[in-house]
């Protein structure tokens, strides 16, 4: 018996944690109260910036009409422009005409063909002023 024994460690008694029990109703409890205030901070940040928007909308509804406005006055000289723009270019291109420079010298000028009579028309009115005037 008096033979070695193998050593051990003293039995200590092993100390169990003390677990305290939390209260779980007081952390859902917290939980919804979180939820609930970040909601509110969300639905708050999200009525702040429709306001912004909506402001910012009836600011630029008024500049958006008169820019409208402006557009179509301005469409309407173009389109007057581009008629007289078309005008002048036939002019151009019937002043620029070989076949056309006669009748063209004709207008502009008080030249005319040889063959060509000039009729000049009077006004029967102003021959009758004439006569009467000359006959005394």
């Amino acid at each position: 018996m008096n033979a070695i024994q193998p050593s051990r460690p003293p039995l200590q008694p092993i100390q169990k944690r003390r677990v305290t029990p939390r209260p779980k109703r007081h952390l859902r409890q917290r939980s919804y109260q979180v939820m609930a205030l970040e909601s509110t901070a969300k639905i708050a940040v999200n009525v702040v910036i429709t306001a912004v928007a909506a402001s910012a909308l009836a600011q630029l509804l008024p500049y958006h009409w008169s820019q409208q406005v402006k557009l179509r006055e301005i469409s309407t000289e173009v389109k007057l422009m581009e008629g007289h723009v078309n005008g002048l270019q036939v002019q151009f291109s019937r002043n620029f005409d070989p076949l056309q420079t006669k009748s063209i010298m004709q207008e502009q000028g008080y030249r005319f063909d040889p063959n060509q009579r000039r009729i000049v028309l009077m006004n029967p009115d102003r021959l009758e002023d004439q006569q009467t005037e000359s006959s005394p």
